[in-house]
């Protein structure tokens, strides 16, 4: 009688759990949400074409990823190229402006951004130096490494100086750079 009782126990005891496996799942919604701001420090080497001499130029820089919302967001960049001074010509780079992620591919994250400043120009020793508007067209790709740091494998930028000694000129170039990610 005792091992009838037991197994009948045993029974209506599954059959209950069973019944109430479905309500189960009710306990899966989230705690807490992440929020989509997020923002992004770090460095870079580049090689731009000067376009006022045929010759390139390279330097270092910083760059500020502010992302407001799921991809969409602000960078803010410096850049000081004052390596491989081809005739004394250096330029800086001080630009602020929107940036979209464009894809979300695995760990890839692809961007364009459209931004806007100004650039300083040495143009050689003994011949002077200016100040420029600038604007800037360009893209990349940032590969998360880990949950905090990414690199940028490929940021190309094209500039548009529109007012430069009554004409204009359109330095571009190449970046890479590494970056951490603060929150």
């Amino acid at each position: 009688m005792k091992l009838k009782n037991i197994f009948l126990f045993f029974f209506l005891f599954s059959f209950l759990v069973l019944m109430n496996a479905s309500r189960l799942n009710a306990q899966a919604a989230p705690a807490a949400f992440r929020s989509p701001v997020t923002l992004t420090v770090g460095g870079m080497a580049s090689v731009f074409q000067v376009d006022y001499v045929p010759a390139k130029i390279g330097g270092i820089g910083g760059y500020v990823d502010l992302n407001l919302f799921h991809g969409v967001g602000v960078e803010a960049e410096g850049r000081w190229q004052r390596f491989h001074e081809p005739y004394g010509i250096s330029q800086d780079n001080y630009l602020i402006g929107p940036r979209v992620q464009v894809l979300h591919l695995w760990k890839v994250r692809p961007y364009v951004k459209a931004l806007g400043g100004f650039s300083n120009m040495n143009f050689g020793p003994g011949i002077g130096t200016g100040r420029f508007t600038t604007i800037a067209f360009g893209g990349g790709v940032d590969l998360r490494l880990t949950r905090k740091i990414s690199i940028r494998p490929v940021d190309a930028e094209y500039q548009w100086w529109p007012d430069f000694l009554g004409s204009h000129l359109n330095p571009y170039g190449l970046s890479a750079g590494v970056s951490y990610r603060i929150f």
